[in-house]
This record gives C-alpha cells, sequence and structure tokens, in this order.
C-alpha cells in the first residue's frame, strides 16, 4: 500500500487523482492505496484510510471497457444487488466517470475453482443465483445474442483479428438464435460473469457476488452455462446443480443450458479479439481467445447439438 504523491507509472496517477476527486476520500488526506490484482478488463484497487474510518474497492475502467460495458446498468445492479443482501455497499462517487467504489470485504475471500467441488459450496451459489435471478429488473435487455453482435460488429470496426473459423461459428450461432427465440426467452435480472473471484465467500460458507458490470436482463440459462463452462464442471456435477436450481431435470432445462454454454464461449472469444486491440493490460487475450473458441468448437461439434437445439 503506497500514500497519495507517491505514484510512478500512468495508473497509479490515475487513481491518485481520483482519490483526490472522489467526495467520499475527503480529498485524500490520511489514505493509502494498492493495487487489487485478478481482474482481466479494469485497474482495481484498495483504498483505506490510515485512521480507520474505511476500507473501500476501487475499479477504474479499462481502456475501451465502454464499448461494451453499460456503467449506468452496472451501478443499478450493484445498488440492487446491495439492497437485498447479495453483494456489497456501493457508493456513487465518480460514477459520472464510470468509476465504481464497493466497500472492501476483509472478511470474505475470491472463490477458487476447486471450491465448488464441495456440492455445500455448489448449493450456496445456486442460492445466490437464485437471488440475484429474483431481484428487480434491470432498465438494460442484453441477451447472449446481443452481446455477440456487439462484440462482431466492433472487430469489424476496430480491424482486429478474426478466428479462421468465424464463418462457421457464426452459421451456429445463428441456428442457435434462431432455436432460442423459437421457445422463447426467459428472461431475469442476470449476472452475466462468473469468474471465480467474483464470488466471495464468508466463513459461514455464505456467498455474495461482486462485479456487476455485465449485468442485463438476459435468459436465466446463460448464467447456469457460463458458471458451468468458468468452473470446468463435468456433466455428472452440472445435473446436480441444474437439479438444485429447477428442482427437477428435464432435457428440455439441459439443452437450453448446454447451448448457452457454446454461446458464452462464442461471445468471450469475441471479446478477447476486441480487448487485444484496445486493453493496454498485461494479459494475453488471443490464447484466452483461442481457449474460448475451441471450447465452444467442442460443443457445437458434438453429434448431440442438433438435438440440443431442437429441444430447447
Amino acid at each position: 500500500m503506497k500514500p497519495l504523491g507517491s505514484a510512478v507509472q500512468p495508473m497509479e496517477r490515475t487513481i491518485e487523482t481520483l482519490i483526490r476527486d472522489a467526495p467520499l476520500f475527503a480529498g485524500g488526506e490520511g489514505m493509502i492505496y494498492g493495487p487489487v490484482f485478478g481482474g482481466i478488463s479494469n485497474e482495481n484497487w484498495r483504498v483505506q484510510a490510515t485512521d480507520g474510518r474505511g476500507d473501500w474497492f476501487v475499479k477504474v475502467p479499462g481502456n475501451g471497457t465502454e464499448m461494451f460495458i453499460d456503467r449506468a446498468t452496472a451501478l443499478e445492479a450493484s445498488q440492487k444487488a446491495a439492497a437485498a443482501g447479495l453483494g456489497p455497499r456501493v457508493y456513487d462517487d465518480l460514477a459520472d466517470r464510470g468509476v465504481e467504489i464497493n466497500d472492501f470485504l476483509p472478511d470474505r475471500r475470491p472463490s477458487t475453482h476447486s471450491d465448488f467441488v464441495d456440492p455445500a459450496m455448489g448449493r450456496s451459489a445456486i442460492t445466490a443465483y437464485r437471488r440475484m435471478h429474483a431481484l428487480p429488473a434491470l432498465g438494460l435487455t442484453k441477451t447472449v445474442f446481443d452481446m455477440i453482435d456487439e462484440h462482431m460488429q466492433q472487430v469489424r470496426d476496430l480491424g482486429a483479428p478474426m478466428y479462421k473459423d468465424g464463418d462457421w461459428l457464426m452459421l451456429n450461432m445463428e441456428l442457435a438464435r434462431e432455436a432460442m427465440h423459437a421457445s422463447g426467452l426467459d428472461l431475469v435480472t442476470s449476472f452475466n460473469d462468473p469468474m471465480p473471484g467474483n464470488f466471495m465467500i464468508g466463513q459461514d460458507g455464505s456467498i455474495m457476488l461482486i462485479d456487476y458490470e455485465y449485468a442485463s436482463m438476459n435468459d436465466r440459462c446463460y448464467d447456469l452455462g457460463i458458471w458451468f463452462g468458468e468452473m470446468f464442471f463435468t456433466r455428472e456435477r452440472e445435473l446436480e446443480l441444474i437439479e438444485e436450481y429447477f428442482g427437477e431435470i428435464r432435457r428440455d432445462i439441459v439443452s437450453r443450458v448446454i447451448v448457452h454454454k457454446a454461446l458464452a464461449d462464442v461471445k468471450w472469444c469475441l471479446w478477447s479479439m476486441v480487448q487485444f486491440k484496445v486493453s493496454r493490460l498485461d494479459f494475453d487475450f488471443h490464447k484466452y481467445g483461442m481457449w474460448k473458441k475451441m471450447r465452444a468448437r467442442s460443443i457445437m461439434e458434438h453429434p448431440d447439438w442438433p438435438a440440443h437445439l431442437r429441444r430447447l
């Protein structure tokens, strides 16, 4: 942790300026700060008052993130989650600049993939998802198809690299869009970003969710599908969690989750190509995108893919 005035690189100078400008921090008197590692979109910081009056998490928007993040909706979702006890307290200081300030959660730790091997932890996550999906509706409806369309246009506008099999991916995405829209979308307030670090685990095993910048009204099975993919669950584990959420296992629900799992990987492989062009973070977005693309192909190339589309 550093005191104000000790910045030596651009990101540190940016956070020092914000600390001085935020009314919450009273001009920066007695404040120290340090980086919070783990994110791949933004510049994340912990800010503390040396007199013990506060401990905060500050998210500075990453370069180019305004192209696919609606900061007003992120604030709205954060506020609704905080009101429901699902997320930390959020402050609107500097919200007009897209900066997010929350209470830091020192009594909780970010999850890891291995945490969800524990059935009890899986049930806690399902409880958190049920609470998320029951929150009041957000003003923004943005399904996975909207996200994919947005990223495809950004790839074109930026001249970002596109995968050689991009046309094949988009053909299968369109088949899924047609089948999903024919069956009808089950829109709920959705989290949309289940990186392990966004699940904060308490000593009692409860889970709070952080980072609502991708939140929107979306199909509830997208939230489950993207989470299943992010956690590398086995098919058996997925069925257990589907039953925990819905109270039953139906073939149409299973197929709906699997199709959304593939679509989530298409969305994030395109996102990575956008970030490849605009981000200033030290992260291998090309490698990340290739991994997502190949995993999407593994589902779409499977002999069961047409059957999943028919079952929707």
